[in-house]
């Protein structure tokens, strides 16, 4: 049967194929004005206030109002209250594994409603922070660089009727301006003026070497198993020439005074010790820690994390 030049049927295949290229244009289309427009659809939330109470919901009612179909994702509300530091810390942990355009939104406050900045920082990796200038982007800015910070303009990104309200700027302020640049609602531009000078960062020791010992601190716990986190990284850490198996000595203290001594193996993971021996291991951040296999190393060895916190790390050589 000759088919050649024979007109396809309205609603056949080809009909189909063109309509889904169609499609696949605009939402590439799409796609590229919400990134043009510093947002990917994505808002995610990070706070102290816990999940006991209203103030995260409504938070997320005031992100729903601005746009019903934007996504909402939780980075966590457990952080301790008041604790810029681990704020900090958790937006290191997270904010990289995002995709750019995605839009942070941190409010750990305690001088909500003071003369404290609140802003938006882009960092050169084309993440967004929305946060009080008070410490909590210190890391992130370390870590992924920054391109800009704005000073929310409140005048005009301010949710609607919130005017005396001034202990909320989590639901009123930060969750409203990150909701509609997430959302596309505002460029960046928009947000308000360019703040020149830098940030507010926290102060912190950067780990180092000192012969044939590495000395660091440590920035947080592995909250939920115990895991001890130090801010020493794999680079430093390979200056030591480790391999798996090599046996290190470790010295914990805290304002001086030494909390643990011991010796533990280089391991690849918690399994490949005994239950409850000790092992020095790469977290997922590849920055040394100590754990004990199915037990909390921090509970029973009264381990804690903070500026008061220090190791010591040297290789045991036979």
């Amino acid at each position: 049967m000759e088919t050649v030049g024979r007109p396809a049927r309205p609603g056949g295949r080809a009909d189909r194929f063109i309509a889904r290229l169609r499609a696949g244009a605009c939402l590439t289309s799409a796609l590229v004005a919400a990134s043009l427009a510093g947002a990917t659809g994505a808002l995610v939330l990070q706070t102290d206030f816990g999940t006991a109470d209203g103030a995260v919901a409504a938070m997320k009612g005031v992100a729903v109002q601005v746009d019903a179909r934007l996504p909402i994702h939780d980075l966590t509300h457990g952080i301790p209250a008041y604790d810029v530091w681990q704020a900090a810390y958790r937006l290191r942990q997270t904010v990289a594994y995002w995709p750019a355009g995605t839009v942070f939104v941190s409010v750990v406050d305690p001088g909500v409603g003071t003369e404290r900045r609140s802003v938006v920082m882009q960092t050169t990796s084309g993440h967004f922070i929305v946060s009080p200038d008070n410490g909590t982007l210190t890391l992130v800015a370390e870590d992924l660089g920054v391109a800009a910070v704005r000073r929310i303009d409140e005048s005009t990104n301010r949710l609607a009727g919130s005017e005396k309200s001034h202990t909320f700027h989590g639901r009123d302020v930060f969750a409203y301006t990150g909701a509609r640049l997430a959302a596309g609602a505002i460029t960046f531009e928009d947000v308000g003026p360019l703040i020149e000078g830098d940030i507010v960062r926290l102060p912190h020791e950067q780990p180092r070497r000192d012969g044939e010992v590495l000395i660091g601190g440590i920035p947080v716990l592995d909250v939920r198993y115990g895991n001890v986190w130090t801010d020493i990284g794999d680079k430093l850490f390979g200056e030591l020439k480790p391999a798996i198996g090599d046996r290190f000595r470790v010295r914990i203290a805290r304002d001086g005074r030494e909390v643990f001594a011991g010796e533990m193996p280089f391991a690849h993971s918690f399994g490949d010790v005994p239950e409850g021996e000790p092992l020095l291991y790469l977290n997922s951040l590849l920055n040394v820690s100590f754990a004990l296999n199915m037990r909390s190393f921090a509970a029973t060895h009264g381990v804690e994390a903070g500026g008061a916190w220090s190791v010591r790390i040297e290789k045991v050589t036979q």
